[in-house]
């Protein structure tokens, strides 16, 4: 499998960081190519000692510290320019809590392995027959809301843009795409879509690919 680096956002996680699971995945053989580096945002509780500790004793786990809380835009923003420094194949972030499970990367993974034209994987979240995806209705909502306007926005047909799982190809895109600070501090997703739009204005239906998710849990 390609080198993979997965960039999780933390702030005030010590209650919620299922470090355990993060541990058991580093460890299984079908993630010996995948790292985490989870990006420590200016937390007020033992976030950050929980961090440390991990990074520690998993060679395949880092933790970066934020002074202050700057949102989680900011966190991943910070994190995916950091994660360039280990030149990975792919590198992308995922929730901490585990919303959507870690045995998701390797399909991830496998999309951009296998489709050459495709730079971006967004985890969809689509109540399908045979999946298990559980949302609230409010956040349902949200959701339709935001994919609504950036269809009409940047003219791209994309069902989900706020899952937090997603997978980039590294290349050239990565830093520029990044290199700036988001608007949002938390609805950045769009974003993310739009300035890849200015980069690429003819290309990105056609490097964007969705993903639709196994589980997923609100």
């Amino acid at each position: 499998m390609s080198r993979i680096t997965i960039v999780v956002p933390c702030y005030n996680e010590a209650e919620r960081l299922p470090a355990d699971v993060f541990r058991e995945f580093v460890r299984a053989d079908e993630a010996r190519d995948v790292s985490f580096l989870f990006v420590n945002d200016g937390s007020r509780d033992n976030t950050a000692a929980i961090l440390s500790s991990l990074a520690k004793t998993e060679p395949r786990m880092r933790a970066m510290h934020l002074a202050k809380n700057g949102g989680k835009a900011e966190a991943v923003r910070q994190g995916m320019l950091a994660a360039l420094a280990n030149s990975p194949d792919y590198l992308g972030y995922w929730d901490a809590d585990l919303a959507t499970g870690l045995d998701e990367i390797p399909r991830f993974a496998r999309v951009l392995d296998g489709r050459s034209q495709t730079h971006v994987v967004f985890g969809t979240r689509i109540p399908l027959l045979g999946r298990d995806i559980r949302r609230s209705f409010k956040r349902h909502v949200c959701g339709r809301l935001f994919a609504t306007a950036a269809r009409r926005t940047l003219s791209l047909r994309i069902y989900d843009t706020q899952c937090g799982a997603k997978l980039f190809r590294n290349g050239p895109m990565i830093p520029q795409v990044f290199g700036e600070r988001f608007l949002a501090r938390w609805i950045f997703d769009v974003e993310i879509l739009a300035r890849w739009r200015c980069l690429q204005p003819k290309s990105l239906q056609q490097q964007v690919y969705e993903l639709p998710l196994e589980a997923w849990r609100d």
